[in-house]
């Protein structure tokens, strides 16, 4: 029977190519834009799942109180990590990490220089017991135990020491260059982890060697007031302990050891599962939440609107199936059977939707390569593929089908074998649901236009407003992390004597970044000290010059260490009538005197979602890690980058250098509200081909229902134009509520999103209006050329029988 009701099935798509074009395209559409985001999704959720007990693994982190504001942070005070077990009940074991930058791997045995890595970490035993590996030489109980003992992984087994089994490189040297020399021997090997993982380490330091360095006060690791993101807490929990159980003894924590004076600064804990969601510290391959809901939300409105557009043409032409539904119930037929056939009709559609719909997903993933996961690869024969696409397959077929074969089933045969098509009362519930979806179908459109507009209109005010500083002709390089300040020295004296060479600088960032670091100053008072929150740039006395800031009053810096720079909210912040009313103020900052050089301008030094912050210069040269360059115009830039390249390489022979723009760092701030704008402007074109694809099948079947009506009216001197305008008035209306109902929600998310901005457009409401009217002429035009087509019908031919 089954097989029956298929082959009938497909030969009504034979009889019916447009029809079955316009709904195998429109669900194909929406099915492979909800297939590639189930990859994207599962993906996302697949890393460090693996790990045993992974549900009771937390990374503790910490929520600093500066006045201002709280930020988040995924590391904590090294102290923690000495009393968590003895401080917090109910943990089974912990894990410390301190993760290193850049570090350069070198190989005494062969004097083999490998290049720099940020896969390398300090880490303690108790880090391979809550994250246990196979182990291939060593053991997890004792390789660590010592100081100056190192962990290895498979893959840099083979990078270091490539031929070798584990068992011979134990006792074999290498050698870690980061804030020191660190020389440590191999005692154990571990096997790689293979599933999706962002504990992306390979060289695992014993963690007791920056104790027998000496090196805790260098760390940060020896005060409960530093904290950075490198010092990283994991513990393990017992099952019967609850996560509000961790969190009332981590308050005991805060209260004891951080806010002693006061403060709200506290501890957090983290599941293991959000560390890849986690966007206050993200990594290679994390993701917003946001932006993955976002995308989901995006995919179930596209979805919506194809099964919106199956069930709106398929109520249309049900009419012209009533003496088939009339003859199968003549002949013993029943609703069931009807109910049945119907749906395995739909679930043919479906299923050529489906075969579409993974072409269309590779082309989709070609398209939008660059914002997907850079691991993502999609399988499309593996199990949780294959079951998507059978669960989404039977939902669509009930979702989409169901209305329109119960709408087919309960046909009446009497009247249906007597050709009645129309209905006795006045209202249909067939045209009311056909208009309420095609409202819903342009309402979700305009919204979508709406919105890619108001973000692109957004972006270029932003790229429109003036920063402050100059930022063309200015490129820059990230030198090596503790390379030491003489070679910095020497490559900015280097490269300054280029003849396209304007000026040079070194500094802890860029003028402009999205790091943050900030201090307290305290600034003489009557009698006492006010102390102020402010932003601190670590920079030289030419960095003012390079990126073209302005003196406002006194000088620039002499590259001393007890001397600063302020920028002018940093006066109006201290109450001074005038920029020169502080040159030359002595003020505590740093636990030293320091005296106040000079003002310059205010500039964004941050994205233009913040205001303006009271900042600071100071000369710190040890953590210049930055060269900034400004260009003369009118030089070859390729040629001139190649030059610069090779001074790099002459002096930090064993890394890479890379300059870039510093247009291109200020463009990456926005790189989030790019990627929304692009994803939703392919949703937007998506949204607007399936609701026009619908309504340019339901307009063509609609309109040649009329075209006795059609015929008649021109017989009685009826003009094309009028018959156009009749028809393409209840359009209009419909296109009119569609925009009502499309306005609210695109101004709500709108006036969210601009408001994250300190810098923004005013609501531009003419957009709405140009969106409303651009459906609107879409929609005219589609119903206008069937409508025209109509008229121009010679009515003799649609009336001779009559």
């Amino acid at each position: 029977m089954f097989r029956n009701y298929l082959l009938i099935g497909w030969r009504n798509l034979k009889r019916n190519k447009l029809r079955s074009g316009i709904h195998i395209l429109g669900l194909s559409i929406g099915i492979s834009i909800c297939f590639l985001i189930f990859n994207i999704f599962w993906y996302a959720h697949s890393f460090d799942k693996f790990h045993p007990d992974s549900e009771q693994i937390f990374r503790m982190g910490m929520i600093t109180d500066f006045g201002d504001g709280e930020f988040p942070n995924s590391g904590v005070p090294g102290p923690l990590g000495e009393v968590v077990e003895s401080e917090l009940t109910g943990i089974v074991h912990k894990g410390r990490l301190y993760t290193l930058w850049e570090t350069l791997v070198i190989l005494p045995e062969s004097n083999k220089v490998i290049g720099r890595t940020n896969t390398v970490t300090f880490a303690d035993a108790g880090f391979f017991k809550i994250f246990p590996r196979k182990w291939l030489a060593g053991s997890p109980e004792n390789s660590l135990e010592n100081p100056n003992s190192a962990v290895i992984s498979l893959a840099s087994l083979e990078k270091y020491f490539p031929g070798q089994q584990p068992l011979d490189v134990l006792g074999k040297g290498i050698i870690y260059s980061d804030a020191d020399t660190i020389s440590a021997q191999v005692t154990g090997v571990v096997a790689d982890f293979e599933e999706n993982t962002d504990l992306v380490f390979t060289d695992f330091i014993s963690f007791s060697t920056i104790k027998s360095m000496e090196k805790e006060n260098w760390f940060g690791l020896d005060s409960w007031g530093n904290v950075n993101s490198s010092s990283q807490l994991f513990i393990k929990k017992e099952f019967l302990k609850s996560e509000a159980d961790l969190n009332l003894g981590l308050d005991n924590i805060s209260k004891k050891y951080l806010n002693k004076e006061g403060g709200n600064s506290r501890f957090t804990i983290q599941p293991l599962s959000e560390i890849h969601f986690d966007q206050s510290d993200p990594g290679p391959q994390s993701v917003s939440k946001i932006f993955l809901k976002g995308l989901i939300f995006i995919g179930l409105i596209i979805l919506t609107l194809a099964c919106l557009n199956f069930i709106n043409l398929e109520t249309a032409q049900a009419i012209g199936r009533a003496k088939e539904v009339g003859i199968r119930k003549t002949l013993g037929g029943d609703r069931s059977q009807l109910v049945f056939q119907f749906l395995s009709e739909t679930y043919l559609i479906v299923f050529f939707s489906c075969l579409l719909g993974i072409v269309l997903t590779e082309g989709l993933a070609m398209v939008f390569r660059n914002y997907l996961p850079s691991g993502l690869e999609v399988d499309y024969l593996s199990l949780e593929n294959l079951g998507f696409l059978a669960v989404i397959s039977i939902l669509l077929t009930l979702l989409a089908g169901i209305y329109p074969s119960l709408i087919l089933a309960n046909y009446d045969p009497q009247r249906a074998l007597k050709g009645e098509k129309g209905q006795s009362g006045k209202f249909s519930i067939g045209v009311f649901l056909r208009k309420n979806l095609a409202v819903l179908q342009f309402a979700s459109s305009i919204g979508f236009i709406i919105l890619v507009s108001v973000i692109s209109f957004q972006m270029k005010y932003l790229s429109s407003q003036p920063l402050g500083f100059e930022r063309e002709a200015v490129v820059y390089t990230q030198l090596p992390f503790m390379a030491g300040i003489d070679k910095a020295e020497r490559i900015r004296e280097r490269i300054s004597q280029f003849s396209f060479v304007k000026n040079a600088s070194l500094s802890g960032d860029l003028v402009s970044s999205e790091g943050l670091w900030t201090s307290d100053i305290y600034v003489p008072k009557d009698t006492s000290e006010a102390r102020y929150y402010v932003q601190v740039k670590n920079v030289d006395s030419s960095f003012v010059a390079v990126n073209g800031l302005r003196i406002l009053a006194g000088k620039t810096g002499s590259n001393q260490a007890d001397e600063i720079m302020v920028n002018e909210a940093f006066t109006k912040e201290i109450g001074a009538a005038s920029p020169d009313e502080v040159v030359g103020k002595l003020v505590r900052f740093g636990a030293t005197q320091r005296k106040i050089t000079g003002v310059v301008n205010d500039f964004n030094s941050r994205t233009l979602r913040e205001e303006i912050r009271p900042l600071v210069f100071s000369y710190v040269p040890e953590g210049f890690h930055v060269l900034n360059i400004k260009l003369e115009k009118g030089y070859n830039l390729a040629l001139s980058k190649t030059e610069m390249e090779g001074i790099f390489k002459e002096i930090y022979p064993y890394d890479e250098s890379e300059f870039k723009f510093l247009d291109d760092a200020i463009a990456s701030f926005y790189e989030e509200d790019l990627k929304i704008r692009n994803v939703l402007g392919m949703a937007c074109i998506l949204a607007v081909i399936i609701s026009a694809m619908g309504l340019f099948g339901l307009s063509s079947y609609t309109i040649a229902q009329r075209t006795k009506e059609i015929s008649i009216r021109k017989v009685l001197g009826a003009s094309i134009m009028q018959i156009l305008g009749l028809i393409s008035r209840e359009y209009v209306i419909l296109i009119l509520v569609s925009f009502v109902l499309a306005v609210y929600p695109a101004y709500y998310f709108l006036n969210e999103w601009l408001n994250s901005f300190s810098y923004k457009v005013e609501m531009p409401y003419f957009i709405y209006g140009l969106s409303g009217l651009g459906v609107m002429f879409l929609c005219l035009l589609i119903v206008g050329l069937h409508s025209y087509a109509a008229a121009q019908t010679n009515p003799a031919k649609i009336l001779k029988d009559e």
